[in-house]
This record gives structure tokens, sequence and C-alpha cells, in this order.
């Protein structure tokens, strides 16, 4: 009599549920859970009992040693199941008609992921790192009744497009399985040595690498320190408008490149960050219409970068003056070095509060803004240019730009429009 492949399977108790149906299926949490072991096997036995169309992704995948190819190759092994499925270079086939693809989901379009319209069931590994993109072109594709998407990942950071997509935002339709060390039945000796090693060395790090949790900044992000304070002391929060004060915006400017905008309300303690707008392709003027339409308040100085005062090539027109044309009042700041404004801006954080919400997107870049890295000596060198440095560069120019807003000189877009530019005080 045949053993069944079933009968060798062996998973940690909290996977129990997993051959429940359910369209999205993410098992998270740090190393050594055995997420990917137990996936694999499972994939199989469900492959051995009836014909399934398996596809096996990551966001980026250049060989197949990039994939989970070998990981399945020998847990068909471990399951006796070599004689029921061919391993190939490309795929794996079962005796039954089932078939394991494998591919990478940053190379594929709207039109090539087609292909893959017919999958039963998708597994996506290292899932923390796939882009909004990757998921827009997948999720709609894997259409066919019953189809299920699956997610084993180390999570990296809470504002990663997989994290808030699936674990952060309570669903419906996914099944969340947190699943760490401590819950490895079969947690081998070799990694516990690892762990405790990782917990006397490097513990900043060791609540991400062994117990899950997503972390706040990026690896090497240059205002690490100070954004853990931040929500250490509860100044990443909601925060009121307060309408006795005008608010002052800092900017970075730019076309192809994001244009930002902080808006920023100071008080005789503290500056509260209420807004932050960040988008591409679009004019000063079309920034400044929405902030008046968004916002209906007295505005203070808006404080802009140096290069405020460069001639446009075709027209001459300067940001500089479109803004007062506009009525606003304006306040070019002096040409800084990225360092020294790095340190300056360091000397705000205690003294702000930044709204969760109205700001996340600033929050975000905050966190990942780091420097580059000479991969010859691994020393970090200048900061990256990247879509997280715009607000990064609000923030540097807010380090000059808070000491200088003064509340006592306002000024209402709206109203100077109508009184033909005349300051309100």
């Amino acid at each position: 009599m045949i053993e069944p492949p079933h009968a060798r399977l062996q998973l940690p108790e909290k996977m129990a549920d997993i051959w429940l149906p359910c369209r999205y299926k993410v098992m998270y949490g740090g190393r050594g859970g055995g997420k990917s072991w137990s996936v694999a096997s499972v994939l199989l036995v469900m492959a051995a009992e009836k014909p399934l169309r398996i596809l096996c992704a990551r966001e980026i995948q250049k060989s197949m040693r990039d994939s989970v190819h070998r990981l399945l190759k020998d847990a068909i092994v471990r399951l006796g199941l070599e004689s029921f499925f061919e391993v190939l270079d490309t795929e794996i086939r079962g005796a039954n008609g089932s078939l394991f693809l494998f591919g990478g989901l940053q190379s594929h379009t709207v039109d090539s992921i087609k292909s893959f319209e017919g999958v039963d069931i998708v597994w996506v590994e290292e899932a923390h790192s796939v882009s909004k993109k990757s998921w827009d072109v997948l999720t709609p594709t894997i259409r066919k009744e019953g189809s299920e998407i699956w997610m084993t990942l180390n999570p990296d950071m809470e504002t990663d497009e997989t994290y808030s997509r699936f674990i952060k935002t309570k669903r419906n339709d996914v099944w969340l399985c947190e699943i760490n060390w401590r819950d490895n039945p079969w947690f081998p000796h070799v990694l516990d040595l690892e762990r405790r090693q990782c917990k006397l060395l490097d513990p900043d790090n060791y609540a991400n690498i062994w117990g899950g949790k997503p972390k706040r900044t990026a690896a090497g992000a240059i205002y690490a320190k100070e954004i853990e304070k931040l929500y250490q002391k509860g100044r990443v929060c909601r925060v009121s408008y307060d309408p006795r004060l005008p608010v002052h915006t800092v900017w970075d400017l730019g076309w192809s490149d994001f244009m930002a905008s902080l808006l920023i309300q100071r008080t005789h303690m503290d500056f509260r960050c209420i807004s932050y707008y960040q988008d591409s392709h679009r004019t000063v003027e079309d920034y400044v219409i929405q902030l008046e339409n968004e916002w209906d308040v007295i505005w203070g100085t808006d404080f802009l970068p140096h290069d405020a005062r460069n001639g446009d090539v075709k027209s001459g027109t300067t940001v500089e003056g479109i803004m007062q044309d506009m009525g606003r009042t304006s306040h070019v700041l002096p040409v800084s070095g990225i360092e020294a404004g790095i340190r300056l801006a360091r000397s705000l954080f205690p003294k702000a509060y930044i709204d969760e919400e109205e700001c996340d997107v600033f929050l975000d870049c905050m966190k990942r803004y780091k420097r580059m890295i000479d991969p010859r000596t691994g020393q970090p060198g200048a900061p990256l240019h990247d879509d997280a440095s715009h607000g990064a560069d609000v923030w540097r120019y807010a380090g000059q730009a808070v000491p200088l807003m003064d509340n006592g000189v306002t000024t209402s877009a709206k109203a100077l429009r109508r009184r033909g530019g005349a300051m309100v005080r």
C-alpha cells in the first residue's frame, strides 16, 4: 500500500487553518518560523491530490536560483513524492497534470501576465518587497473561481505596500498567520544560536529579524533615531489645526521629480506639521490653487528653496515671482549645503508634532531617507536621490524656515486678490 503524501506532512500548529479556502493567505513573521517550508509542503500535497496550476512568484526573479524551485525540490524528496513529480529546469510537473510555474512580478505588464489567468494558486515568496504596481497588475489577473493568493514574508517596514495592503488593513478576505521561531517545534539549534547572538549584538533589529515586527525606518535611515523618539513621545499623532495661527508652507520644487509642500503652524513652545502635499508634472499655480481651495485659513509665509529665483528658460518667470503675483508672501531661503542642512534639521525634532494621517506620505519619506553605500568599501556616502528625498529636502529647508516663521505677518491669498495685493496684519 502506497503511503499518501499528507501522511508525511507535519506543520506548526499555527498553520492548521491553511487548508481552509480564503482569497488571500498571509503567513508572516521573523526568521525560523518555518513559513516557506510549510507552504512548499502543503502546495505539493494539494497538487498531488488534485490537478492544480500554481505560480511561484517573487517581485524580482533574474534566474531560477532566485525562486523557490530548490525548496520545492527538497520538499518533494522529504515527502517521498519523487515518483509523482517531474522536476524540470523551469517548472515542476505532476503525474496528474499539476504544474508549478516560476516568475518575477516586476517584469510583467498587464498584457504579459495574462498567461497566468488560469492559475489556481499564486505563492508570493518574500512578499514584503512586492510593489503597489505589481499587486495592481497581479490581483485582477488571478480571477479563476476559487483561486487564491498566498504570501510568505518577513516584514520589513510598516509602510511597505504588502504590509499596508494585507496586514495593517483589516480585511474579511485575508487569513493572517503570524508565525515566529517559538511557534516552530522543529526550530533548529544552530538557528537558536544565531538568534541569541543577534539579541546580544544587534538588539535594535532583533524584534524585526526574529520577532517579525515591522521597522519604522529603513535600514540606514538618516533620521532613524529622531523618528523613533517622535513615536515614543507621542508626537506623531492627530494634530489639530489652530484657527488663531497662520499656516506657513515650506517647499521643495520639482517637475519630473516631485514638488512638495509641508504646512506648518508655529507656537511659542513647538511647531505642528498639519498637512503635506506631493506630486509631479504640475505647475506652482496648480499647487497654490489646490492649497487655497482645501484650506480656508490665514496664510503666513511660503518658504522657498534658493532655486525659486531661477528663471524659466523660455519665459524668464521665477517661482518667487509667480507666488508674489498670486498674492502670496514668500521668502527665498539662502543656499545651504546638504550635510549642514541635515544637521540643522535634526534640531527640529524635539519641538515637532506631525499629523499621522495628513502627513503620512511625508513620514514615509523621512523613514526611507538614507545614504548611498559604496559597494567597494561599504561606507555611507551622500543621501540618495529617490522618491523619499523630496519630503526629506522639505524638512531640511524647514530647519532654516521654522526660526523665521513670524505669526505677526499674515496674508489671506483670497483676500489679497480681492484687495489688489494689500497685506493683512
